[in-house]
C-alpha cells in the first residue's frame, strides 16, 4: 500500500519499508516497524501519516484476507538501518 501509493499523504514517502510486525498472542495489537533511508524527521513524519491512516490500512488489509480478528496496528519507526549506516561509516573511518 506505501509504495503503490494507496496512501494519500505526502508525509509518507514511497521508500517507506516495512522492517517487522510484532504481534501479540492474542491477535489483538501489532506493532509494525516502518524504516526509510532518509532524514529522520521525515521518517517520523511518515510514521505519524501512517498512525493517523492505521483505520483505513486495517480495513483494507482486512478485506483481502481471511483472519479472524484484525489486529489494531500501530506504526513505529525503525532506526536500525540509520544506526548500521552510522557504524559502517565509522568502521570505514576507522580503516582509513
Amino acid at each position: 500500500m506505501i509504495s503503490m501509493g494507496r496512501i494519500k499523504d505526502p508525509r509518507i514517502e514511497p521508500l517507506t519499508i516495512v522492517t517487522g510486525v510484532e504481534v501479540t498472542k492474542d491477535m489483538k495489537y501489532a506493532k509494525v516497524f516502518v524504516s526509510f533511508h532518509g532524514e529522520r524527521k521525515l521518517l517520523e513524519n511518515g510514521v505519524e501519516a501512517l498512525n493517523h491512516a492505521a483505520g483505513f490500512i486495517q480495513s483494507t488489509i482486512a478485506k483481502s484476507i481471511t483472519i479472524r480478528t484484525m489486529p489494531r496496528l500501530t506504526f513505529v519507526a525503525d532506526h536500525s538501518i540509520e544506526r548500521g549506516a552510522r557504524i559502517t561509516k565509522i568502521l570505514r573511518d576507522v580503516g582509513h
